[in-house]
């Protein structure tokens, strides 16, 4: 049996959603902030529905993206210059 979409019953479509969500995580956004991006798009929708998509698609969005992040190294170094007179 087909899996179900988790995108399936809402009302706009799954590129707006993981759009929103996406801005949201990324960059230090208030919902109201995504709110109004939206907006500049001609698409509206109440900061509490983008709340609601960050709280249902965010953590898998997070979950997915964390293994393709690079990680920083531990270890680093200063190279050593050598002065001339």
């Amino acid at each position: 049996m087909p899996r179900q979409s988790p995108f399936k019953h809402h009302r706009f479509p799954r590129d707006i959603i993981l759009c929103a969500v996406r801005w949201y995580l990324r960059y230090l956004l208030s919902y109201q902030d995504v709110v109004d991006l939206l907006a500049e798009r001609d698409i509206t929708v109440d900061r509490s529905t983008v709340y609601r998509w960050v709280q249902k698609f965010g953590p898998e969005l997070t979950k997915r993206t964390e293994k393709h992040l690079r990680r920083a190294s531990v270890d680093w170094h200063v190279p050593s210059r050598q002065i001339t007179a």
